[in-house]
């Protein structure tokens, strides 16, 4: 058997499960899949979840989310982890601790609500997230809200997007995409900060509901870019491509917030 070349692109995921399908691990495993990466996963709770909401939160215990995220890194290994309900301090310690362990950048996204309003983590794990998960972040993901509570500072515009990310790059992360879906405008504005400089993505504002797990799917599919050796720049665009053609063709399923066209490449292949 001829040796293989190393394989780039392996992303362990370390997140709650969605029964819907629309936000969580499932849609972070079809997101990493589309961008041509290999997605394994640490699952931290197991949610009762459709697109009307979520009816119920079950968490795992912390030395099973440990011992799945152990055997994925001392086997498979990862080119790059991802992040995102955590729940509680907790887990979120043990996260940290795992994150430690290997040298494979993180992609953190700090999962606070859930689209229909359930919050998905403690009050008190906020200090948390704050203290340990942004200082090992090499890409932090933060909507208007998330944003708001982790650093006081008030996200009603591009210059409070700005503000808000400046603070967070100055806690420790390496990088901080601000993610403009909260923000009043024509338009849908992110912006990328890092200690260089700042990159600006602007585009269409969706009139829909289809926005389920739009977080979720934003994170993954940076963390596959990074994964897959593209600079940190190009991962996200690339990313944020991806997600905008997800929403603009999202299939309309169930009552509530639909989920995304995650799978949408391969019909435009086909």
């Amino acid at each position: 058997m001829l040796d293989q070349p190393p394989y780039r692109g392996r992303v362990l995921i370390i997140a709650g499960s969605d029964s819907g399908g629309g936000a969580g691990i499932q849609a972070d495993i079809k997101a990493v899949t589309m961008l041509g990466g290999y997605a394994a996963t640490a699952i931290t709770a197991i949610t009762v979840q459709n697109t009307l909401g979520v009816h119920g939160v079950h968490p795992l215990p912390l030395d099973l989310i440990e011992a799945q995220a152990r055997a994925v890194l001392d086997d498979i290994g990862a080119d790059a982890i991802k992040t995102g309900m955590l729940g509680s301090t907790a887990v979120v310690e043990r996260v940290a601790a795992i994150l430690d362990s290997s040298d494979a950048p993180a992609v953190i996204d700090p999962v606070m609500i859930a689209k229909g309003g359930a919050a998905l983590l403690a009050d008190d794990a906020v200090a948390a997230v704050r203290s340990l998960m942004i200082p090992r972040a090499a890409l932090l993901t933060p909507n208007a809200p998330e944003a708001e509570a982790l650093t006081g500072i008030a996200v009603a515009d591009l210059d409070g997007q700005r503000r808000a990310g400046e603070a967070l790059l100055a806690m420790g992360a390496r990088a901080v995409l601000m993610k403009g879906g909260h923000v009043p405008g024509a338009t849908v504005v992110d912006l990328l900060l890092t200690p260089t400089g700042e990159t600006l993505l602007e585009g269409e504002r969706f009139d829909t509901r289809n926005t389920h797990g739009t977080g979720c799917t934003l994170a993954s599919a940076c963390a596959a870019g990074l994964a897959r050796g593209l600079p940190l720049e190009a991962a996200v665009a690339e990313a944020w491509a991806y997600v905008a053609e997800a929403i603009r063709r999202a299939p309309g399923l169930g009552g509530g917030h639909g989920p995304l066209d995650h799978g949408w490449p391969l019909r435009r292949d086909a």
